[in-house]
C-alpha cells in the first residue's frame, strides 16, 4: 500500500520521546515542514515536495532570552488555529511558542511557579490546538494550561488551568474530523492511564472521565467522536468520545507505542512503536449501529529502529513520516 521514499537527513538524531516528530504541510509553497526533538535543540527542516531540496534550522530550549544547555525538551508541535500558526516547544524549564517557520519566539511561560514536591521532576508534555484560539500544554504536575492566542502579536495569556488529572500529562489531542457536530472537542491523556474528555464553549467542560486500567497511555488523537488511545502494552483501545463506551481494543504491537496519528479526511489511523513497526488502521463507524470498527490496512517494519514519531504527511494519509531514537533521518512512505 506504501512505498518508501528518499529520506530526509537531519543535523542529529531523535531522542527516545512520545510523538517525536511533527509535520506541517504547506500546500501554497508545495513545502512540508518536519521538528524532531533531539536533547536540548529541535531539529526544523523544511523539504519540496519531492525530497529533494530543503533547508535546516535549529531552535534551543530557552528561558526568556538566554539559552539553557541544561533544559530538555520534551516534545514540539505546531499549532494550527484559524488565524495563525505556532510551533509549540515544551521543556524542563516552560514553556516557548514561535511563529511557524522557528524565526520569531512570541511568547515564554515558566514552569517555576508550579508547587511540585522537590523530587519530583518538572516539565510540561503534551500540546494541542483547541476551538477558537486556544492552545493547551500539559505540565508534569498533572495540569493543563489553556493560552488564549490572538488573531496576531505576542499578547498571549493564560485563560485556564484544568486540574482533573493526578499524574503527568503524556498527551492532548483535539478533534480533526471538520464534519463533526457536537460531542467532544479535546482529550487528555496521563501516565496513569487517565483519559479526560472536554467539551470547548465559553469554557471547558469534562463531558466524561476513563479510569486507568494499570497502564500508560502514551498518545492519544480525536476523530468524528472517537478517541484512539496508544497504551505501553502495545494495545490501541478505541473509545466513544461522549459515552466513553469501549468500542474496540487491538493488539497492535509488540513493545511500547510511541506514535499515534489520524489522517483527518480519510480516517486513517498510524501507530509506531518499540517493536520497529509501523501500523497503518482505516477507522470508520457502522452504517447499522454505529459502532466503532478498525480494519488493518498496511504494515512497515523499520529494520532495528525504535520508532519514537511517526505523522501523516497530508489530511488524506496518502504519505507518512516516521522517527527513530539515534536516528539521524526522517523516513518517508507514500501510498503505491
Amino acid at each position: 500500500m506504501y512505498r518508501k521514499e528518499k529520506s530526509i537527513q537531519m543535523k542529529s538524531s531523535a531522542s527516545a520521546l512520545y510523538n517525536n516528530l511533527s509535520v506541517l504541510p504547506i500546500s501554497d509553497k508545495n513545502l512540508t515542514y518536519f521538528t524532531a526533538v533531539h536533547g536540548n535543540t529541535v531539529n526544523m527542516v523544511s523539504a519540496s515536495a519531492d525530497g529533494l531540496n530543503f533547508s535546516h534550522r535549529q531552535l534551543q530550549s530557552k528561558e526568556g532570552s538566554a539559552a539553557v544547555s541544561a533544559s530538555l525538551i520534551t516534545q514540539a508541535s505546531w499549532c494550527v488555529l484559524p488565524s495563525r500558526v505556532l510551533l509549540v516547544l515544551t521543556s524542563q524549564k516552560g514553556i516557548q511558542m514561535y511563529e511557524s517557520d522557528g524565526s520569531i519566539m512570541v511568547y515564554w511561560h515558566s514552569l517555576d511557579a508550579l508547587d511540585t514536591p522537590q523530587a519530583q521532576a518538572v516539565f510540561a508534555r503534551g500540546i494541542a490546538p483547541a476551538k477558537g484560539q486556544h492552545i493547551c500544554v500539559g505540565t508534569s504536575a498533572g495540569l493543563v494550561l489553556v493560552f488564549d492566542v490572538p488573531a496576531k502579536g505576542t499578547n498571549i495569556t493564560l485563560a485556564e488551568v484544568l486540574a482533573e488529572h493526578r499524574d503527568p500529562i503524556t498527551d492532548i489531542a483535539c478533534e480533526t474530523c471538520n464534519d463533526k457536530a457536537g460531542g467532544a472537542d479535546l482529550v487528555t491523556a496521563d501516565d496513569s492511564g487517565v483519559l479526560c474528555v472536554w467539551k470547548v464553549d465559553e469554557d471547558f467542560r469534562l463531558l466524561t472521565k476513563l479510569s486507568a486500567y494499570g497502564v500508560t497511555c502514551s498518545s492519544v488523537k480525536l476523530w468524528a467522536g472517537i478517541i484512539a488511545a496508544a497504551y505501553g502494552n502495545g494495545q490501541i483501545r478505541l473509545y466513544d468520545a461522549v459515552t466513553g463506551a469501549l468500542n474496540a481494543e487491538v493488539a497492535a504491537h509488540a513493545r511500547w507505542i510511541h506514535a499515534l496519528d489520524i489522517a483527518p479526511h480519510s480516517g486513517r489511523l498510524l501507530s509506531g512503536a518499540e517493536d520497529s513497526f509501523v501500523q497503518i488502521w482505516q477507522l470508520s463507524r457502522s452504517a447499522d449501529s454505529g459502532a466503532v470498527e478498525v480494519e488493518h490496512c498496511h504494515s512497515e517494519c523499520v529494520t532495528d529502529t525504535q520508532i519514537c514519531g511517526g505523522r501523516f504527511c497530508d489530511p488524506q494519509g496518502t504519505s507518512f513520516s516516521v522517527t527513530g531514537y539515534d536516528l539521524s533521518e526522517i523516513i518517508r512512505y507514500v501510498q503505491i
